[in-house]
Protein backbone atom coordinates (compact mmCIF):
# COMPACT_ATOMS: atom_id res chain seq x y z
CA UNK A 1 0.00 0.00 0.00
CA UNK A 2 1.40 3.51 -0.81
CA UNK A 3 2.55 5.49 2.17
CA UNK A 4 2.97 2.49 4.42
CA UNK A 5 6.02 0.37 4.88
CA UNK A 6 5.51 -3.38 4.82
CA UNK A 7 5.87 -5.28 8.04
CA UNK A 8 9.14 -7.12 8.40
CA UNK A 9 8.80 -10.84 8.12
CA UNK A 10 11.31 -12.77 10.23
CA UNK A 11 13.66 -14.86 8.16
CA UNK A 12 13.57 -18.59 8.68
CA UNK A 13 16.82 -20.54 8.39
CA UNK A 14 16.68 -24.13 7.33
CA UNK A 15 19.21 -26.50 8.84
CA UNK A 16 21.47 -28.51 6.59
CA UNK A 17 20.08 -31.74 5.23
CA UNK A 18 16.44 -30.68 5.80
CA UNK A 19 14.46 -29.31 2.83
CA UNK A 20 11.72 -27.71 4.87
CA UNK A 21 13.58 -26.62 8.02
CA UNK A 22 12.81 -29.51 10.44
CA UNK A 23 10.47 -29.79 13.38
CA UNK A 24 12.57 -27.60 15.73
CA UNK A 25 12.55 -24.52 13.46
CA UNK A 26 8.84 -25.14 12.62
CA UNK A 27 7.91 -25.07 16.31
CA UNK A 28 9.86 -21.84 16.90
CA UNK A 29 8.33 -20.12 13.87
CA UNK A 30 4.85 -21.33 14.91
CA UNK A 31 5.28 -19.77 18.37
CA UNK A 32 6.52 -16.48 16.89
CA UNK A 33 3.94 -16.16 14.14
CA UNK A 34 0.86 -17.68 15.81
CA UNK A 35 -0.14 -14.31 17.20
CA UNK A 36 0.60 -12.28 14.03
CA UNK A 37 -0.69 -14.40 11.14
CA UNK A 38 -4.25 -13.17 11.61
CA UNK A 39 -3.09 -9.50 11.30
CA UNK A 40 -0.86 -10.00 8.23
CA UNK A 41 -1.87 -8.69 4.83
CA UNK A 42 -2.17 -10.86 1.76
CA UNK A 43 1.18 -9.65 0.42
CA UNK A 44 2.94 -10.53 3.67
CA UNK A 45 1.32 -13.98 3.68
CA UNK A 46 2.56 -14.65 0.14
CA UNK A 47 6.03 -13.52 1.11
CA UNK A 48 5.97 -15.79 4.18
CA UNK A 49 4.83 -18.73 2.02
CA UNK A 50 7.70 -18.17 -0.43
CA UNK A 51 10.22 -18.10 2.46
CA UNK A 52 9.10 -21.11 4.52
CA UNK A 53 7.60 -23.22 1.74
CA UNK A 54 4.04 -24.30 0.90
CA UNK A 55 3.96 -27.36 3.18
CA UNK A 56 5.24 -25.49 6.23
CA UNK A 57 2.92 -22.58 5.52
CA UNK A 58 -0.13 -24.87 5.42
CA UNK A 59 0.94 -26.45 8.71
CA UNK A 60 1.25 -23.01 10.32
CA UNK A 61 -2.18 -21.92 9.10
CA UNK A 62 -3.75 -25.24 10.15
CA UNK A 63 -2.15 -25.04 13.60
CA UNK A 64 -3.44 -21.51 14.10
CA UNK A 65 -6.99 -22.54 13.06
CA UNK A 66 -6.92 -25.60 15.31
CA UNK A 67 -5.84 -23.45 18.23
CA UNK A 68 -8.72 -21.06 17.65
CA UNK A 69 -11.19 -23.91 17.28
CA UNK A 70 -9.99 -25.62 20.44
CA UNK A 71 -10.22 -22.36 22.39
CA UNK A 72 -14.01 -22.42 21.98
CA UNK A 73 -15.96 -24.04 24.81
CA UNK A 74 -17.17 -27.55 23.91
CA UNK A 75 -20.83 -27.78 23.06
CA UNK A 76 -22.62 -30.45 25.03
CA UNK A 77 -24.66 -32.84 22.90
CA UNK A 78 -28.19 -32.76 24.22
CA UNK A 79 -29.29 -35.76 22.10
CA UNK A 80 -29.25 -38.98 24.13
CA UNK A 81 -29.08 -42.29 22.27
CA UNK A 82 -32.35 -44.19 22.59
CA UNK A 83 -33.12 -47.59 21.14
CA UNK A 84 -36.74 -46.62 20.55
CA UNK A 85 -35.95 -43.59 18.40
CA UNK A 86 -36.76 -43.66 14.66
CA UNK A 87 -34.23 -45.18 12.33
CA UNK A 88 -32.04 -42.57 10.61
CA UNK A 89 -31.51 -43.26 6.93
CA UNK A 90 -28.56 -41.82 5.01
CA UNK A 91 -29.40 -39.19 2.41
CA UNK A 92 -26.76 -40.62 0.05
CA UNK A 93 -28.52 -43.97 -0.26
CA UNK A 94 -31.90 -44.21 -1.91
CA UNK A 95 -34.56 -45.43 0.48
CA UNK A 96 -36.33 -48.53 -0.88
CA UNK A 97 -40.00 -48.24 -1.75
CA UNK A 98 -40.97 -51.18 0.44
CA UNK A 99 -39.07 -51.33 3.70
CA UNK A 100 -39.91 -52.89 7.02
CA UNK A 101 -40.36 -50.11 9.57
CA UNK A 102 -41.91 -52.18 12.35
CA UNK A 103 -41.30 -55.95 12.57
CA UNK A 104 -44.56 -57.80 11.97
CA UNK A 105 -45.07 -61.47 12.69
CA UNK A 106 -45.93 -63.38 9.52
CA UNK A 107 -49.32 -65.09 9.47
CA UNK A 108 -49.11 -68.68 8.26
CA UNK A 109 -52.22 -70.02 6.56
CA UNK A 110 -53.25 -73.52 7.57
CA UNK A 111 -55.35 -75.81 5.41
CA UNK A 112 -57.17 -78.32 7.64
CA UNK A 113 -57.46 -80.81 4.76
CA UNK A 114 -53.69 -81.36 4.58
CA UNK A 115 -52.69 -80.65 8.17
CA UNK A 116 -51.76 -83.35 10.66
CA UNK A 117 -53.41 -81.39 13.47
CA UNK A 118 -56.83 -82.18 12.00
CA UNK A 119 -56.24 -85.93 12.27
CA UNK A 120 -56.39 -88.68 9.65
CA UNK A 121 -59.19 -88.98 7.10
CA UNK A 122 -61.53 -91.87 7.81
CA UNK A 123 -64.33 -92.27 5.24
CA UNK A 124 -66.60 -94.18 7.62
CA UNK A 125 -66.40 -91.54 10.35
CA UNK A 126 -66.76 -88.76 7.78
CA UNK A 127 -69.95 -90.25 6.29
CA UNK A 128 -71.50 -90.77 9.72
CA UNK A 129 -70.61 -87.26 10.88
CA UNK A 130 -71.94 -85.49 7.77
CA UNK A 131 -74.87 -87.79 7.08
CA UNK A 132 -77.31 -84.90 7.48
CA UNK A 133 -75.97 -83.42 4.22
CA UNK A 134 -77.73 -86.16 2.25
CA UNK A 135 -81.14 -84.91 3.45
CA UNK A 136 -80.20 -81.33 2.50
CA UNK A 137 -79.10 -82.44 -0.99
CA UNK A 138 -82.36 -84.37 -1.47
CA UNK A 139 -84.42 -81.27 -0.57
CA UNK A 140 -82.37 -79.11 -2.93
CA UNK A 141 -82.88 -81.65 -5.71
CA UNK A 142 -86.66 -81.58 -5.26
CA UNK A 143 -86.60 -77.78 -5.29
CA UNK A 144 -84.65 -77.74 -8.57
CA UNK A 145 -87.16 -80.15 -10.12
CA UNK A 146 -90.05 -77.87 -9.16
CA UNK A 147 -88.28 -74.84 -10.63
CA UNK A 148 -87.57 -76.83 -13.78
CA UNK A 149 -91.31 -77.52 -14.26
CA UNK A 150 -92.02 -73.77 -14.08
CA UNK A 151 -89.35 -72.84 -16.67
CA UNK A 152 -89.98 -75.08 -19.67
CA UNK A 153 -87.73 -73.17 -22.07
CA UNK A 154 -85.15 -70.42 -22.22
CA UNK A 155 -81.81 -69.77 -20.56
CA UNK A 156 -83.12 -70.43 -17.05
CA UNK A 157 -84.33 -73.88 -18.17
CA UNK A 158 -80.84 -74.78 -19.44
CA UNK A 159 -79.19 -73.65 -16.21
CA UNK A 160 -81.62 -75.68 -14.08
CA UNK A 161 -81.16 -78.70 -16.34
CA UNK A 162 -77.38 -78.55 -15.98
CA UNK A 163 -77.68 -78.12 -12.22
CA UNK A 164 -79.98 -81.11 -11.91
CA UNK A 165 -77.66 -83.24 -14.05
CA UNK A 166 -74.66 -82.26 -11.91
CA UNK A 167 -76.54 -83.13 -8.71
CA UNK A 168 -77.50 -86.54 -10.11
CA UNK A 169 -73.89 -87.23 -11.11
CA UNK A 170 -72.70 -86.32 -7.62
CA UNK A 171 -75.31 -88.64 -6.14
CA UNK A 172 -74.22 -91.50 -8.40
CA UNK A 173 -70.55 -90.94 -7.49
CA UNK A 174 -71.44 -90.98 -3.81
CA UNK A 175 -73.32 -94.25 -4.22
CA UNK A 176 -70.34 -95.73 -6.07
CA UNK A 177 -67.98 -94.73 -3.24
CA UNK A 178 -70.39 -96.24 -0.75
CA UNK A 179 -70.45 -99.57 -2.64
CA UNK A 180 -66.65 -99.66 -2.78
CA UNK A 181 -66.49 -98.91 0.93
CA UNK A 182 -68.93 -101.73 1.70
CA UNK A 183 -66.85 -104.10 -0.44
CA UNK A 184 -63.66 -103.16 1.42
CA UNK A 185 -65.38 -103.68 4.76
CA UNK A 186 -66.62 -107.10 3.62
CA UNK A 187 -63.10 -108.12 2.56
CA UNK A 188 -61.68 -106.91 5.85
CA UNK A 189 -64.26 -108.87 7.78
CA UNK A 190 -63.47 -111.98 5.73
CA UNK A 191 -59.74 -111.67 6.46
CA UNK A 192 -60.48 -111.22 10.14
CA UNK A 193 -62.61 -114.38 10.15
CA UNK A 194 -59.84 -116.36 8.43
CA UNK A 195 -57.32 -115.13 11.00
CA UNK A 196 -59.61 -116.23 13.85
CA UNK A 197 -59.95 -119.69 12.31
CA UNK A 198 -56.17 -120.03 12.11
CA UNK A 199 -55.80 -119.53 8.36
CA UNK A 200 -53.31 -117.17 6.82
CA UNK A 201 -55.14 -114.05 5.53
CA UNK A 202 -54.91 -113.28 1.82
CA UNK A 203 -54.64 -109.67 0.71
CA UNK A 204 -56.04 -108.89 -2.72
CA UNK A 205 -54.06 -106.91 -5.26
CA UNK A 206 -55.36 -103.63 -6.62
CA UNK A 207 -56.17 -105.25 -9.98
CA UNK A 208 -58.20 -107.95 -8.23
CA UNK A 209 -60.00 -105.31 -6.17
CA UNK A 210 -60.90 -103.43 -9.37
CA UNK A 211 -62.28 -106.65 -10.88
CA UNK A 212 -64.47 -107.24 -7.84
CA UNK A 213 -65.75 -103.66 -7.99
CA UNK A 214 -66.52 -104.06 -11.71
CA UNK A 215 -68.35 -107.34 -11.10
CA UNK A 216 -70.41 -105.75 -8.35
CA UNK A 217 -71.22 -102.86 -10.67
CA UNK A 218 -72.43 -105.25 -13.39
CA UNK A 219 -74.65 -107.04 -10.87
CA UNK A 220 -76.18 -103.73 -9.81
CA UNK A 221 -76.81 -102.69 -13.44
CA UNK A 222 -78.40 -106.06 -14.17
CA UNK A 223 -80.75 -105.75 -11.21
CA UNK A 224 -81.79 -102.24 -12.31
CA UNK A 225 -82.14 -103.37 -15.99
CA UNK A 226 -79.62 -100.79 -17.20
CA UNK A 227 -76.93 -103.19 -18.30
CA UNK A 228 -77.77 -103.06 -22.04
CA UNK A 229 -77.73 -99.26 -22.18
CA UNK A 230 -74.45 -99.20 -20.24
CA UNK A 231 -72.82 -101.72 -22.61
CA UNK A 232 -74.05 -99.85 -25.71
CA UNK A 233 -72.59 -96.58 -24.44
CA UNK A 234 -69.33 -98.34 -23.64
CA UNK A 235 -69.15 -99.92 -27.11
CA UNK A 236 -69.83 -96.54 -28.73
CA UNK A 237 -67.10 -94.92 -26.66
CA UNK A 238 -64.56 -97.62 -27.48
CA UNK A 239 -65.45 -97.40 -31.20
CA UNK A 240 -64.72 -93.67 -31.14
CA UNK A 241 -61.33 -94.33 -29.54
CA UNK A 242 -60.47 -96.98 -32.13
CA UNK A 243 -61.52 -94.70 -34.99
CA UNK A 244 -59.04 -92.03 -33.90
CA UNK A 245 -56.16 -94.50 -34.22
CA UNK A 246 -57.13 -95.66 -37.73
CA UNK A 247 -55.24 -94.11 -40.71
CA UNK A 248 -57.20 -91.57 -42.74
CA UNK A 249 -58.36 -92.76 -46.15
CA UNK A 250 -57.85 -90.17 -48.85
CA UNK A 251 -59.28 -90.28 -52.35
CA UNK A 252 -56.97 -89.18 -55.13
Amino acid sequence: MPGTCPRAVPAVRHPRGSPEGGDVELGAVARDLSSGIADMSFEELLKLQSQVGTKTYKQLVAGNGTKKQCSRPPVRNACVADKHRPLEMSAKVRVPFLRQVVPVSKKVARDPRFDDLSGEYNPEVFDKTYQFLNDIRAKEKELVKKQLKKHLSGEEHEKLQQLLQRMEQQEMAQQERKRQQELRLALKQERRTQAQQGHRPYFLKKSEQRQLVLAEKFKELKRSKKLESFLSRKRHRNAGKDKRHLPLSREY
